[in-house]
Formats: structure tokens, C-alpha cells, sequence
């Protein structure tokens, strides 16, 4: 079993709804870049993040009866990762300038799509969301593969708790912390903040990007 990632750029344009007038334009958006790497929108699930309350290490398992959840239909679920343990089941997540992390279990035929962002991260979202699949799976850590999305660096977006280091190092230092061996971490060198292929919504907010969206990832497994 192989995992396929995609990552949208700005010409794909926004993957999130940042009006509710503009619902069926983002719903159209996700679906021509769902099909245009060979994915049906019906397999897949969105990843719907939230910000209300404090615990920021929400993770769920699903099965195929959340097809198309958040996708094709409204979202029913909020969470900061979702885990699937079947084949052409796709988990969807937009980003704003935070990390999506792809951790793949090879030997349990399982992946996980986490949302590690600065509260996850001051949470150690990294080591909680291997500790999951090692709980929940006996995976065995050394041998997960993980990927991490492009992302806001260090330039822009230091995190002050972790001494100003970027969300890369930061997630990659948890991960190792939690078991997964640093040569199966794969890190995007995209700082998604200066790339201007990429959506970035804190150079929005600084008034140095003229629009704001969010980019998304997807990842699922093949035979």
C-alpha cells in the first residue's frame, strides 16, 4: 500500500470558505482539485478544524460511512486529525500557515492527517498524535513515515514557546520525541509566508498578501 499527497497551490484557489456566500465556489474548487489528481470527493473527508475550547489534540478514527463528510455534505465532526485504516479513503485538510502532517503506518495499513499549528504544537501535538496510533494500533514508531506540509518559517511566524524556532523544527523535534526516526520525516522546504504560491493568512493579516484563502492537502492510499 502507497500513500498519494497532494498539495493545492493558489491557482487552485481557495480550499476553505472564508464567506458564506462563496460556499459553492469553495465546494467547486475542492472538487476540480479532488479529480484532478484522481480522487472521488464522494471517499473523501474533510479535516474541520476548531478553535473553541482549549484542547487542541482531538483524534478520531472513521470509517468508510464518513465518506465524503464535510465534502459532498456537511461536516460532522471537529477534530485536529483524523486516522483511516482503508484503501481510496481520502482525508482532506486546508491550511492557513500551519503544518499538515501525513504519518503513515505501513505495516497496519494506516494514515493519519494531523493539524499541527502553534496550539497544537504547545500542546506536543507531534508526540500525542504518534502516542495515538501506538495506543490505538500498536504501531511501532520507528517504523512510521511522515510528511510535512509547506508551512509559515521561522522568518514570519517564529513560536515564542519554543524559544522563536519554526513549526518545522518544532514538530520534527516532537516527532522524533515520540518515537518516529528523523530520516522517515519528510519536511517541505515551502515556507508557505514567501512563497506566493501558497496562501499565507498571517501576511494577509499584515497587509502583505492582497487576498486570503487557504491551500489544502490530501493524502490517501492506493493499492
Amino acid at each position: 500500500m502507497t500513500v498519494f499527497i497532494a498539495t493545492s497551490t493558489i491557482n487552485d484557489d481557495s480550499m476553505k470558505s472564508l464567506d458564506k456566500a462563496a460556499t459553492e465556489d469553495i465546494r467547486h474548487n475542492r472538487y476540480r482539485f479532488l479529480k484532478a489528481h484522481g480522487i472521488d470527493p464522494d471517499n473523501t473527508t474533510l479535516v474541520r478544524l476548531s478553535y473553541e475550547g482549549d484542547d487542541y489534540r482531538r483524534y478520531v478514527t472513521i470509517g468508510t460511512d464518513m465518506k465524503g463528510d464535510g465534502i459532498a455534505r456537511p461536516s460532522s465532526v471537529a477534530v485536529d486529525a483524523l486516522v483511516v485504516t482503508k484503501p481510496h479513503h481520502a482525508l482532506f485538510l486546508p491550511l492557513a500557515d500551519c503544518i499538515g502532517a501525513v504519518l503513515h503506518d505501513p505495516v497496519h495499513n494506516i494514515v493519519m492527517v494531523s493539524h499541527l499549528g502553534r496550539h497544537n504544537l504547545e500542546q506536543y501535538g507531534g508526540i500525542a498524535s504518534v502516542r495515538y496510533l501506538v495506543e490505538n494500533f500498536q504501531t511501532d514508531p520507528t517504523q512510521l513515515t511522515v510528511w510535512l506540509s509547506p508551512a509559515a518559517g521561522q522568518t514570519n511566524y517564529p513560536l515564542y514557546a519554543f524559544d522563536n524556532r519554526s513549526m518545522h523544527d518544532v514538530a520534527t523535534e516532537q516527532l522524533v520525541a515520540g518515537g518516529v526516526s528523523r530520516e522517515h520525516i519528510d519536511v517541505s522546504p515551502i515556507d508557505s509566508s514567501i512563497d506566493q504560491n501558497y496562501y499565507s493568512h498571517s501576511q494577509f493579516l499584515k497587509r502583505k498578501r492582497p487576498t486570503d484563502g487557504r491551500f489544502a492537502i490530501v493524502a490517501v492510499m492506493r493499492d
